[in-house]
């Protein structure tokens, strides 16, 4: 049996625990905001966080969070969780939304260890998340707003 905390509520496998995470999450425990992507950890659309650490749910087996904090977009909450919400309605980030909370919680992660970023960490600490609509301009201007809102 593997235990581990699921946005503050323990839970239990008893499966398989080669199962990718993203699986547990969305048909388990029934949180949708993590999408599948591409099932390589290339594209980002699977971005949740292990004890803060940004993850890609689709190659991370849930074995791998027994004991650990795992936060999905959907109980992510922060000073730079709310930043990042209110920037990305601010500019009117989304377009498709697919990719947005695998987005999102990288730019989280990024902002919760460096609040302010240098444009090159910006691009750094967002490489690997994929886009499709070609959002990145607005991706990028978002995380830089996020972090004026957090007064950094």
């Amino acid at each position: 049996m593997i235990e581990f905390t699921l946005n503050g509520k323990t839970v239990r496998h008893e499966g398989d625990p080669e199962m990718p995470l993203l699986w547990y999450v969305r048909d388990d425990a029934g949180l949708h905001g993590s999408k599948f992507g591409c099932g390589i950890s290339a594209c980002g659309a699977c971005t949740m966080h292990i004890d803060g650490q940004p993850i890609r749910s689709c190659s991370t087996p849930v074995s791998a969070a027994a004991g650990t904090k795992v936060t999905t977009i959907e109980g992510v909450t922060s000073k730079a969780a709310e930043a990042v919400r209110t920037a990305w309605r601010e500019l009117d980030v989304v377009q498709c939304g697919y990719c947005q909370s695998g987005q999102m919680m990288s730019a989280i992660a990024l902002l919760e260890s460096n609040p302010k970023p240098t444009p090159e960490q910006v691009d750094s600490g967002m490489n690997g998340n994929i886009c499709r609509c070609a959002t990145y301009a607005r991706i990028r201007k978002a995380v830089v707003r996020a972090s004026e809102l957090m007064g950094a």
